[in-house]
């Protein structure tokens, strides 16, 4: 069966708990049963596990309408009761959406999978490293001019650098790419080729693709801003070249669709700036901060802006912030001050008031993500896909049941884009409801504020892109 509405007593708990908003809390704090223990933000936000209270929430239903009934009354006496209502129903149908997407699984073709892996590594070789992995790693070392070097090993790979010249304080292709060394190239080389091998090899493969379907364990809100994680699989850092491997299965088809330049579109309308609105509506956003007289170029536009948002206040950011700040300055007024409030201890809330802790170093960590927008778009299209009547049994063979095996479904998120695996009659309906999703979201969170959400959209048997 599909549950159609959720409550998640857990997530909204955690909302509440720190959110500003929340006056009275009717016994909500004190309620730590409902707490879950969130990761170390610190930790790279995709590959974590998320790990339960020690206690647990604590069984049967009548403590559970205790805590629900909590919620409701913080909520109800909460300074923006409208606001928290939205956002705990979002976060809610994001519980449900991560279950769903769990279930149906991506459609995943090991055949093209392993022809990738054949292509870029060599063919397998049982516990030994594919030949063109071992072939990089020897030019590595002729380069170094050390046959022992250590590779994998972090500190010892930096030794050897030293050794060898090369002054670095990290083996990062960023770090890596500012020298002219011999050395470099190769490296470079040989730890892309280990990433494919370790994370999405053939033991990943094995692990986590069975039956045709690629099934990673989605966390929502696993990140303090809101920011969904994987707590398995990895599933919010698939490599690009590895979505060659996503088939839709006969019959069916792929939409796949991603928000154009979704933060700073946000903050124009989270600003009220209608500057920064014109810029972005019906185009390209960075071409329109061009075409606004901020910058010359798009390049400059993308680091001005991204810089702006992300606290890079220095360098070539820095340098173009001022301009920014002249051309759009409702928007980065919000900015500053968001940032100034960090910075002087206190709190930050999102649009729906999403609050994050005060900060720490952990927190500092943290990149803020355009979260309330992502949720209600996901939301609203779960169930417009929903309304859509499931195709016959002699159209497509069922591989998930009876509602993913004949029904348009969510099958993948990442951060700004999804992919539907939808039985190819219902392409262009699915397109549709994509494009009315997306636009509803933002009439939902944002009101009648002039400003559109562009996607780009693509119907395919692969979810590739150019």
């Amino acid at each position: 069966m599909r549950v159609a509405r959720a409550w998640d007593l857990r997530l909204v708990h955690a909302l509440l708990r720190d959110a500003a908003a929340v006056v009275d809390d009717h016994g909500l704090r004190a309620a730590r049963a409902w707490d879950a223990v969130l990761p170390d933000a610190a930790v790279a936000d995709t590959l974590f596990d998320l790990t339960e209270a020690a206690s647990g929430p604590p069984e049967g239903a009548e403590p559970a309408l205790e805590e629900y009934r909590r919620q409701r009354d913080a909520i109800d006496g909460s300074t923006t009761p409208a606001a928290l209502r939205l956002l705990a129903a979002a976060e809610s149908a994001g519980a449900l959406i991560a279950e769903e997407l769990h279930a149906a699984g991506l459609p995943w073709s090991i055949d093209a999978h392993g022809a990738l892996l054949e292509r870029q590594l060599g063919e397998r070789r049982g516990q030994a490293l594919p030949a063109r992995i071992e072939e990089a790693a020897a030019r590595v070392r002729a380069a170094l001019g050390d046959p022992a070097a250590s590779l994998d090993s972090q500190p010892r790979l930096l030794r050897s650098l030293h050794r060898a010249g090369l002054f670095v304080e990290s083996t990062s292709r960023w770090e890596l790419a500012e020298h002219d060394h011999p050395v470099v190239a190769p490296l470079v080389s040989y730890k892309k080729l280990m990433r494919l091998y370790t994370a999405n090899g053939w033991s990943w493969m094995s692990e986590w693709v069975h039956d045709g379907r690629f099934r990673p364990v989605y966390v929502p809100a696993g990140v303090v801003t809101g920011r969904w994680a994987s707590s398995g699989g990895g599933a919010l850092q698939i490599p690009r070249q590895l979505r060659v491997a996503v088939r839709a299965d006969p019959g069916w088809t792929l939409v796949t669709a991603d928000v154009a330049q979704l933060e700073p579109r946000v903050l124009a309308a989270m600003a009220r700036d209608t500057a920064l609105a014109d810029a972005a509506r019906g185009r390209d956003l960075y071409s329109g901060v061009v075409d606004a007289g901020a910058v010359a170029t798009r390049a400059e536009a993308k680091i001005a802006m991204l810089g702006a948002m992300y606290g890079a206040t220095t360098g070539e950011s820095g340098r173009l912030l001022p301009r920014l700040r002249r051309t759009f300055p409702r928007a980065m007024a919000l900015v500053d001050h968001a940032a100034r409030v960090g910075e002087e201890g206190g709190v930050v809330s999102t649009w729906l008031g999403r609050t994050s802790p005060g900060p720490g170093e952990a927190w500092r960590a943290v990149q803020s993500r355009a979260g309330d927008a992502e949720a209600a778009w996901l939301a609203d299209l779960r169930g417009r896909l929903a309304a859509l009547e499931p195709v016959d049994a002699a159209d497509a063979a069922p591989r998930s049941g009876p509602v993913f095996g004949y029904r348009p479904h969510l099958a993948f998120y990442l951060h700004d884009e999804i992919i539907v695996h939808t039985p190819s009659v219902h392409a262009e309906a699915v397109a549709a409801a994509v494009r009315e999703s997306a636009t509803a979201a933002g009439r939902l969170l944002f009101g009648s504020f002039p400003l559109d959400f562009p996607l780009d959209l693509k119907i395919g048997e692969t979810a590739e892109k150019a």
